[in-house]
């Protein structure tokens, strides 16, 4: 043997190091998206996309090192637009190191924090920046430069986060689909912070299940995840763009969830604070108020509950019936989705190899009939790797003081083929 390979391999004897475990896992897949009506911001100079190709990859490595005491997650993800060039974007959803002890677990690096218990919509979930280039239900997150530490106790668990970094929100370019009426300005984003997107946020948040109760109490301050928009004007003073706002708050949030026999019951609420120097900086745009960009203090809540039936009809499926009622105190549709709506769906799981789900609902605001949005999303397994989905997302509203307005014809059908490895 060699001898240098001799002495390293008594080197590593000595000092009990052991050979890390590794994992690779993640998916490749196809997109096809069709939309059923033309794009409604199309210009002789710019025209929206009817149809959309991507594809997508997602790979995951992990290493697990000292018997699983040190576990090291890279998870990369990248999507390739037919049309839209900011849908084309590459992001590292993860890169962490994650230790622990009895009581204790310490994550540092990228990662991603899930918070909520609603079907609806997501209040709480506040860590994590919306990656809205990919759907427009904000479930897909980018991954946030954080340090996590977690204490187990007896009357709960404590989740502590330092954010040292900010992730500005993906948008659809012009000729994408779900693009605001004036184009997103997103090169030229602006910060209340001095310290722009270095700034570093906090939060605390601690959880503890309770019988057949999951209750969870936040806290956080730091750089908003959700921008307020200033317009941009030309040198006559009219309108050509939106610049994103990122401002500092302070949030509050709740979420419970119950679970009795069939019925899951589940409550999700936030109060969100602005500083005085930010209203004032919305009150100086010509006529209009703070009001009128979002930029008040409010409360938000969202709860309703799911009744299952198992094995309805004499059959193996599972079917699920769901309500939730959305409330916003801003009470104005122009500047929020979900002020005063009302969300009822259906889920069933067919519980077959396939893992066959279907899951359809319905959001209807009850200030303005005519606007609501419906979805339907299916999937099953054709295979033990590969995936079929079908999601149909249906916006619709006749309220041109609506914020669904400007995405009443970007209803589409997609369909997704996943490989998993």
């Amino acid at each position: 043997m060699n001898r240098k390979l001799l002495i390293a391999t008594a080197l590593l004897s000595a000092t009990g190091v052991q050979a890390a475990d590794f994992e690779i896992s993640g998916y490749v897949g196809f997109e096809w998206r069709e939309h059923f009506e033309e794009g409604q911001y199309n210009t002789a100079n710019n025209e929206q996309a009817d149809r959309q190709l991507g594809l997508t990859a997602e790979p995951e490595m992990v290493w697990s090192l000292v018997d699983g005491e040190h576990t090291i997650v890279f998870k990369p993800y990248a999507r390739i637009d037919s049309e839209d060039d900011e849908r084309s974007h590459g992001d590292i959803r993860e890169l962490s190191w994650m230790t622990y002890g009895d009581d204790w677990e310490l994550t540092a690096g990228l990662s991603k924090v899930y918070w909520g218990v609603a079907e609806s919509q997501h209040l709480v979930d506040i860590i994590n920046q919306t990656d809205f280039v990919e759907a427009p239900d904000g479930e897909d997150k980018l991954g946030q430069p954080m340090v996590k530490l977690s204490l187990i106790r007896d009357w709960g668990t404590v989740d502590s986060f330092i954010l040292p970094g900010f992730r500005e929100r993906t948008f659809p370019g012009e000729e994408g689909r779900f693009r605001t009426a004036l184009p997103i300005d997103i090169d030229n984003a602006q910060y209340q912070a001095g310290e722009e997107d270095a700034h570093v946020d906090y939060a605390v948040r601690w959880s503890h299940t309770i019988e057949d109760y999951d209750l969870g109490l936040s806290w956080f301050n730091g750089t908003s995840r959700d921008p307020l928009f200033k317009p941009v004007t030309n040198n006559v003073g009219v309108p050509t763009g939106l610049s994103p706002f990122y401002a500092q708050i302070n949030q509050l949030g709740l979420d419970l969830q119950a679970t009795l026999d069939s019925w899951l019951w589940k409550f999700e609420a936030i109060y969100r604070s602005y500083d005085d120097s930010v209203k004032n900086s919305f009150d100086q745009l010509g006529q209009l108020t703070q009001s009128d960009f979002g930029v008040e203090d409010y409360t938000a809540a969202t709860g309703g509950a799911e009744y299952t039936f198992y094995g309805p009809f004499e059959t193996v499926w599972d079917w699920g019936v769901l309500a939730e009622y959305q409330y916003d105190s801003r009470e104005d549709g122009a500047i929020a989705i979900g002020q005063n709506d009302l969300f009822v769906g259906s889920r069933i799981a067919f519980n077959d190899v396939a893992s066959s789900e279907v899951l359809a609902g319905i959001s209807q605001d009850l200030d303005s009939a005519g606007t609501q949005s419906f979805v339907i999303e299916m999937a099953t397994r054709l295979n033990e790797g590969l995936k079929f989905n079908v999601d149909v997302f249906l916006p619709m509203s006749d309220d041109d003081e609506n914020l669904s307005y400007q995405f009443k014809r970007d209803d589409y059908v997609q369909v997704s083929l996943n490989y998993y490895y």
